[in-house]
């Protein structure tokens, strides 16, 4: 939700044309977070100062698609005299992506944000300010008026406060980070922020509490080992080369000009002014005159531009569902132990190694997580009960923060977030902290606040995900899930043979994706027979439960079809009454435990003239759909648990080409965000 992005360069000659252009190419790269409107801020023409200061920042804001506010930008250049061809050495330049939250998709909403018509003081922000209206009433009362409906306007205005105030007693010296430090000490919520100002031309302030953020550093050395050296930002702050600074939510928008980073954590902020960059550290207790400096060191970020292109794909959830088979190979290396003659197969989780017996002495194991984190979660919470015998219990993040439900000191929380960021399961995993529970973390992400705030964790590997409705970040979940039931139960003899066996079925699973993945045409044809239906119901049951869930929320999500999956065993409790002629109906029974009873259930939406469409193993479909009175789907038979791996994939494909068949943006789907960092 909501994408920041910023870029300053010094001793860098960059014309304005090319500092536009990189700004809109990071706000292109965060579109899939989710947004509705966007905007910029660049500096004007360097000679016309106004009272000693620097000049009127331009600012440029359009509802709407990025494309909508290039093509705004330069038809307003184009009735000015603004020269695109002027060279800057120092810019600072500010960029966003909003996704409405507070007031309805306008210009007057988006950001940046401004203290007032000067522009002194310009903020752009992903988060909710919880405390806005405290704050709006007492800046009121001081003579500001605003012009937005947003939360984010009170922040340049007390910045502009707090720097009016400072002058007015006297103090000429008052710094930009001390301004920026005063502003959060009164904001409340969860924020990632960055500050521009004409009273500090050529410098930016990002902070953050809660919302992701980062900055990407760039050396212009001639020597490329020598610059590579400078790994820690005291040393990169000291040396004199010139450099190229990015601010962004998300690595994704910073990769394609560097890989040297540093994850912001919170309550730190950061400031970039000539060739330094300063860190500070607000504990958020006290009323101290200035942040504490931290040490921090740059990581190198692990991520290919390939990655966050489409390739030879149309949508970027076409490519991420047929990525699959090589994302479940990445998300195994190195985790699955084939053994040998006188070896076990056997599975190593390096994140939970110092912490396995622990979990094992759990007296119950709580899955928290939201949308389709929770569905995986979901999707293994049998096998793991069945290999460890510890009771698992399922909670949806906002559900248990609002209940404010029991959480122990000896449960396991695990946490499964594929951004690390989404914001109910961060709440979520500060409460189970404060209740002394033992914290685990599966992310995509590495870095994330979910990553680094629990005790311990195992991150997924499926590769950057950029369309919003996930797709291979589901099914690596689940893999991860089901090693994890693997490790924890891994010194029971008992079910060693079982052990074995769905060892064996990991090592076949992305074959067995593949050949599922040869049904794209099938599944087109399928959409083409769906497309004008207004509802859809998905029936699962045992592991495929969450397939039916999952499936019909892709469906929701990026078709805007209604669609509902439902638990199999409750069809007779209320479902059964809609069933008719005209209703699409899809019954997941694969070949499992279950089986005989999806048969059952198939029976019954037959007799009542149901339109079914029923998915089965390979050579069930006589079974499943005698005389063939139905729709079938076949797919390759694995091992029970891992079976839901393979049954999403007809389910996300049908999703996709229903989409694309309507018409409609399947990438970046209506009024959703790929990271729900706001409540």
């Amino acid at each position: 939700m909501c994408g920041i992005f910023a870029y300053l360069n010094y001793n860098v000659n960059r014309d304005r044309r090319y500092i536009i252009e990189v700004l809109f190419n990071g706000l292109r790269r965060l579109e899939y977070r989710g947004y509705d409107s966007s905007g910029i801020s660049i500096d004007s023409d360097p000679n016309t100062r106004f009272d000693n200061y620097a000049p009127i920042p331009l600012v440029f804001r359009k509802e709407g698609n990025i494309e909508s506010l290039v093509k705004s930008v330069y038809q307003e250049v184009a009735t000015t005299d603004l020269n695109l061809e002027e060279s800057f050495s120092v810019h600072a330049g500010i960029a966003h992506t909003r996704w409405a939250t507070h007031g309805e998709p306008a210009p007057r909403n988006s950001h940046p944000q401004s203290s007032g018509p000067e522009n002194e003081f310009l903020v752009v922000h992903n988060g909710v300010i919880t405390n806005y209206e405290v704050l709006k009433e007492t800046l009121v009362r001081h003579g500001f008026t605003f012009q937005s409906d947003t939360d984010t306007e009170v922040i340049p205005k007390l910045a502009k406060f707090v720097f009016d105030q400072a002058n007015e007693e006297g103090d000429q010296t008052v710094n930009f980070s001390q301004v920026v430090f005063e502003v959060m000490r009164h904001l409340e919520g969860a924020y990632a922020l960055i500050f521009k100002s004409r009273h500090y031309p050529n410098e930016l302030i990002a902070c953050k509490r809660g919302s992701p953020l980062l900055l990407g550093v760039k050396e212009h050395v001639e020597d490329s080992s020598f610059g590579a050296s400078y790994f820690d930002v005291k040393s990169l702050s000291e040396n004199p080369h010139p450099k190229e600074f990015f601010l962004s939510s998300d690595a994704s928008a910073v990769v394609e000009h560097t890989k040297r980073v540093l994850v912001i954590e919170d309550g730190e902020m950061i400031h970039l002014k000539d060739a330094s960059v300063s860190v500070f550290k607000y504990d958020g207790k006290g009323k101290s005159s200035r942040p504490a400096s931290v040490k921090r060191a740059l990581s190198f970020l692990e991520m290919e531009v390939e990655q966050i292109n489409k390739g030879k794909y149309e949508h970027y959830m076409q490519k991420e569902i047929h990525e699959q088979p090589e994302s479940l190979t990445t998300t195994m290396r190195g985790r699955l132990i084939r053994g040998g003659s006188c070896k076990a197969k056997t599975v190593l989780l390096g994140g939970l190694k110092d912490h396995i017996k622990t979990i094992k002495r759990s007296r119950r194991i709580v899955f928290i997580g939201c949308g389709t984190s929770y569905n995986a979660a979901l999707a293994t919470r049998p096998i793991l009960e069945e290999l460890t015998g510890i009771p698992v219990t399922m909670e949806v993040a906002s559900d248990l923060l609002d209940r404010q439900g029991p959480i122990y000191r000896q449960d396991t929380a695990v946490f499964v977030s594929q951004s690390g960021e989404t914001a109910d399961t961060l709440l979520a995993l500060q409460y189970a902290l404060e209740n002394g529970a033992l914290c685990v973390g599966i992310t995509n992400t590495v870095g994330s606040a979910i990553a680094r705030n629990t005790h311990c964790g195992v991150h997924i590997n499926a590769g950057c995900e950029i369309g919003v409705a996930s797709t291979k970040a589901y099914t690596s979940q689940i893999v991860v899930m089901a090693m994890l039931a693997l490790a924890i139960g891994d010194d029971t003899i008992s079910s060693q043979a079982r052990r074995e066996a769905i060892i064996e079925g990991l090592f076949d699973l992305p074959n067995k994706t593949r050949e599922v993945l040869k049904l794209d045409q099938e599944m087109k044809e399928l959409a083409k027979l769906l497309i004008a239906e207004q509802s859809l119901l998905v029936f699962g049951r045992g592991y495929n439960y969450s397939t039916a869930l999952e499936g019909a929320l892709k469906v929701k999500e990026v078709a805007l079809m209604h669609s509902e999956g439902m638990l199999a065993g409750e069809m007779k409790h209320g479902p059964l009454a809609l069933v008719d002629e005209n209703l699409p109906i899809i019954v997941v029974a694969t070949h499992d435990a279950c089986f005989s009873k999806q048969q059952s259930v198939i029976q019954q939406l037959h007799a009542r003239k149901g339109r079914l469409i029923v998915m089965c193993s390979k050579g069930d479909a006589a079974f499943v759909c005698p005389g063939g009175s139905c729709r079938v789907i076949e797919v390759p038979q694995v091992e029970d648990c891992l079976q839901p791996v393979i049954n999403i994939v007809p389910l996300q494909l049908l999703a996709y080409h229903l989409t694309v068949l309507r018409g409609y943006n399947v990438d970046q789907p209506r009024n959703l965000a790929k990271s729900v960092t706001t409540q």
